[in-house]
This record gives structure tokens, C-alpha cells and sequence, in this order.
């Protein structure tokens, strides 16, 4: 791709070898007070100096104001960079300018390729990291965004010994009038074609709201089922932080976007017919029997388990059918998307394991792309292919080893004397050891009046000391969300079910738990 090349950097190699909507003003100040208690955390001084925005040649660059943070990021070794940003926090570096300069430090430097996962996950963590920050207790608050930072620079690494890649800048010869940014795009990732493609995107993002832009990536990013999701969960997760760190940082993220969507490994899809692109095909002729994007129906529990049963039991084709003669006769989208988040949960239960995740963290993503599209026939594709999703995730976790024959139904609170010390120390204390009573306990608690909020907190308190993988953070992160996006006879069991992939109170905590208060007392 013209646009994406490496580039020799001597200087970050030895480093490594050695080693939109604003946030408000009440949680940017909490931010910037950082790990509550710690007074004096605000003195000191440490903003990023013209110096460290020396950028390498072939590089694209960042707008003025935020390139000199993340040049100072890419270049400082792992092994000191949580405890000079603390430094950098205390002479008032604000929250806003770290989560920007991590997204942008993470497109520009790590390759979405050869598949949109594994090293990438740096950038695709970037959001679930914020979300975990929202939620945190005082005392935790930059916990989850310094882990990413740190994450950051493993994935850095890695990307430096697989050929050292790089955004380079966009061919500005190549860049459409924006009178035809919005056609060129569309042909140019119809037809797989990535240096048409990085040209259109560009000229969109110089001319076209983030509205209309991701109107068009709501699509793109449910299109096909390569990267088990991750394309989805990319759009979702790119569009939300814009929110936060502003849209002036939007042309190399939407470069980085179409660049990650486009990832295929075998023949240009528009000239073959690959079975990760039938979905989308047989659904895009599908869709033109679906009446109505199912905004206005009523909940169905009939409909319910109609579809929760082809989800869990049918093909992807058989699945997106049901869908479509359920919305027909009047069901309302909530009682799809429940079948959607209780099909994907119940393969948690399964089989616990990395593919059931992505089926949750997709759905996550699916969802937000269905409820914030602003176009009935991209919610009509996006609820179809959600739909379609599920029994390839499921044959995708076949493939990895036997399903057990749980059911999301039979999950019962524990009963008898049990049930009085059924707590959520209890449901984590038992996490690791004993996962099945944990959910029973879970129920037990939740049925004797146990407020949710109190086990999502613990929940996330546990993954910020506990989790050192870009999972934990995306999977909690959507796990917990969404937990509210589910109908309430569900919920529940929704938590219950997922309880497996999250992090125990008898885990040991991680080594960055100490750094980085120890960087914030000095």
C-alpha cells in the first residue's frame, strides 16, 4: 500500500532493544488529580519539548499540538515511560492529551496486519482502557490508561521486529475533490483497492462530518467475518474515542480504519467468493425483504426464543432469515439484540475461551454501530450480519475444542444455607476455584436484592489489579456495559454466564499496579 510503508528508525530501534465530544470538566479534573490522595500530585513540571517532536522521515505527521507527546511516547524505553509520564501528569498534562497521543501513537506505528488482532490490539484496547478509567475509583483512575500505554510499547516492539512499519504521509496527488471523496471511497473499498481507498478517506476526512464518514464504516466494519470481529469492534471503538479526543485527530484514525478493513489474505474478495464474504452477500439481498430496521415493534418473548435457538443452534444463513420474519411481524430490535447477547454469552459458557469473547466484544460493537447509525438500511445490514456472526463464532470455537451442552437457562442460585453467604466476595473469591458456584452465588445475591453496580465496580476494581491482556480490558469493558443493554429479566444470568472470562480477587495483582503508584507518589 503506497500510503503504509516501513521506515528505518535506528534511533527508536536501540530504545526498544534496551528494553468530536470532550470529556467533562469534573472528570478531567479528577483525571488530572489522578490517584486520589496523593497530594501534590499537579506539582513539578514535564511537558513534551519541541526536542522529542523530531519526526523520522517518511512518517506522517500529527497536528502541532499533540506530535511533540506522542514522539515522546514512541521514543521512551518501556522501562521508564509510565514513570516520566507520571511526571509529565504532574506538571499538567491533561487526560485528553494522553488518550489522543496513545491512539495516535498506536495507528502510526503498528500495522493492522496481517490481521486486525494480536499486535494491533494496542489500538483497538485504546477505548475499553477509557471506558475502565470512567468507571474507576479515584485511586485507580489512570491505572487502566498507563496499562495501555505500557501494552503500547510491547506491541511497538513487536511491530519493530516484523519489519518496523509505518503510516507514511498520504499521496496528495492521489486525493479526490471532495465533490467525489464520498463515490471514490465507496468504489475504492468495494473493490478491495487500499491505495484508492487511504486517497478517498483522506479527502472525506477533510470535507465530510464524522456522521456521514462512519455511516459508511458501520457497514465496512460488519461487511465481513475476517479477524473474528475485530474489523467491527475497530469501527465502534475508533468513532467513540474521536468522541473523546476530538475530530481534529480523525484523517490518519479513518486512514488507519479503512487500511484494517480492507485486511483479507487470499484473492481480492470483490473477485472471489470466499466464505468469509458470504454473509454479507446473501444478507445484502436479504435485507430487501426486511420492512423495517425493528425500531418500532414491541418486545417478544415467543420471538425471543425463536431466535435465540437459531442463533445458538442454526447456520448463519437460517439465522438471518429468522431475523428477518421476526422484524416483519412487528418484533422490536431489543428482542434480537438479546438473543444476540444471550446467544453469544451462553457460548461463553461453553466454552470459556478466546473465541467466545470476540463473540461478546463483537456484539458490543454491532450493537453500538445498530443504535448510533443514523441510516434504516445500514441498521438493517448491521442487525442481519449480528445476526449471521453468532454461528460462525460458534463454529469458529468448535474448531478449537468441544462445546459443553450448557444452558443460559438452567443457571440457578445457590440454595439452602449457602444462599445466606452468598456476597460478591464470595462470587470472586470463588471465580477461579470453583466458577460454577461463583455464578450460583452471583444469582443468589442478585435475587436477595444485590445492587449490580456494586459487582460491576468490584468487577472492574479486579481488572485494573488484576489484568494484564488487552482481552480483560475489552472484554469487561463491553461485558459491562452491556449488561445494561440487556433486558432485565436477563441480565442476571447475561453476568452470570460471562463471569468465567473475568479476573478472580485470589489472582495475583500485576507489577503495574505498584509502578504506577509509586510513580504518582513521588
Amino acid at each position: 500500500m503506497a500510503a503504509h510503508e516501513n521506515s528505518s528508525r535506528s534511533s527508536r530501534r536501540s530504545f526498544l532493544s534496551g528494553g468530536g465530544a470532550l470529556l467533562s470538566g469534573a472528570f478531567l479534573g479528577g483525571m488530572s488529580v489522578g490517584m486520589g490522595g496523593l497530594e501534590g500530585i499537579l506539582r513539578g513540571t514535564g511537558r513534551v519539548s519541541a526536542e522529542e517532536a523530531k519526526l523520522p522521515a517518511g512518517a506522517v505527521r500529527f497536528r502541532d499540538e499533540i506530535e511533540p507527546l506522542v514522539r515522546f511516547i514512541e521514543d521512551t524505553p518501556r522501562a521508564k515511560l509510565l514513570e516520566e509520564m507520571a511526571t509529565k501528569i504532574r506538571g499538567g498534562l491533561s487526560y485528553r492529551e494522553v488518550l489522543a497521543a496513545l491512539l495516535l501513537a498506536g495507528v502510526r506505528n503498528v500495522q493492522p496486519r496481517p490481521y486486525v488482532g494480536f499486535k494491533f490490539h494496542s489500538v483497538l484496547v485504546v477505548h475499553s482502557a477509557h471506558l475502565a478509567s470512567l468507571a474507576a475509583p479515584d485511586s485507580e483512575r489512570w491505572l487502566p490508561i498507563l496499562w495501555a500505554l505500557d501494552y503500547f510499547k510491547s506491541a511497538q516492539a513487536r511491530d519493530v521486529s516484523e519489519g518496523d512499519w509505518t503510516m507514511s504521509p498520504v499521496n496528495e496527488k492521489n486525493v479526490p475533490a471532495a465533490s467525489h471523496a464520498k463515490a471514490d471511497f465507496v468504489a475504492a473499498m468495494d473493490a478491495w483497492d487500499e491505495e484508492a481507498s487511504d486517497a478517498a478517506i483522506a479527502a472525506l476526512a477533510r470535507s465530510a462530518s464524522i456522521g456521514e464518514i462512519f455511516e459508511l464504516f458501520w457497514k465496512l466494519g460488519s461487511r465481513d467475518y475476517r479477524s473474528i470481529g475485530h474489523k467491527a469492534i475497530y469501527v465502534a471503538n475508533s468513532y467513540r474515542t474521536l468522541q473523546v479526543i476530538g475530530y481534529e485527530h480523525a484523517e490518519p484514525v479513518l486512514r488507519s480504519l479503512a487500511y484494517a478493513l480492507l485486511e483479507h489474505k487470499d484473492g481480492n474478495p470483490s473477485k472471489n467468493d470466499h466464505a468469509a464474504d458470504r454473509p454479507f452477500r446473501r444478507n445484502v439481498e436479504l435485507v430487501k425483504k426486511l420492512k423495517t430496521d425493528g425500531t418500532g415493534g414491541k418486545y417478544d418473548n415467543v420471538a425471543f426464543d425463536i431466535a435465540h435457538l437459531a442463533l445458538r443452534d442454526g447456520t448463519e444463513e437460517f439465522a438471518a432469515q429468522k431475523v428477518v420474519e421476526l422484524v416483519n411481524r412487528g418484533v422490536h430490535a431489543t428482542t434480537i439484540w438479546d438473543a444476540i447477547f444471550i446467544a453469544a454469552s451462553e457460548l461463553v459458557l461453553r466454552q470459556a475461551a478466546i473465541v467466545p469473547l470476540h463473540a461478546i466484544t463483537t456484539a458490543n460493537a454491532l450493537h453500538f454501530a445498530f443504535w448510533t447509525a443514523s441510516n434504516e438500511e445500514t441498521r438493517k445490514i448491521v442487525l442481519l450480519q449480528a445476526a449471521s456472526f453468532l454461528p460462525l463464532f460458534r463454529g469458529s470455537a468448535e474448531g478449537r475444542g468441544k462445546l459443553a451442552g450448557a444452558r443460559i437457562d438452567t443457571l440457578a442460585p445457590t440454595e439452602g444455607d449457602g444462599a445466606k453467604d452468598a456476597s460478591i466476595e464470595s462470587v470472586f473469591a470463588k471465580l477461579r476455584s470453583d466458577t460454577s458456584s461463583a455464578r450460583s452465588d452471583l444469582l443468589a445475591h442478585m435475587g436477595a436484592g444485590g445492587d449490580a453496580r456494586e459487582i460491576i465496580r468490584a468487577a472492574r476494581l479486579l481488572i485494573f489489579r488484576k489484568g494484564d491482556d488487552a482481552h480483560a480490558y475489552k472484554f469487561s469493558s463491553a461485558v459491562l456495559e452491556d449488561y445494561f443493554h440487556v433486558s432485565p429479566q436477563w441480565r442476571d444470568r447475561f453476568l452470570a454466564a460471562n463471569l468465567g472470562l473475568l479476573h478472580g480477587s485470589t489472582e495475583r495483582d500485576t507489577g503495574l499496579v505498584k509502578r504506577v503508584h509509586a510513580a504518582f507518589a513521588e
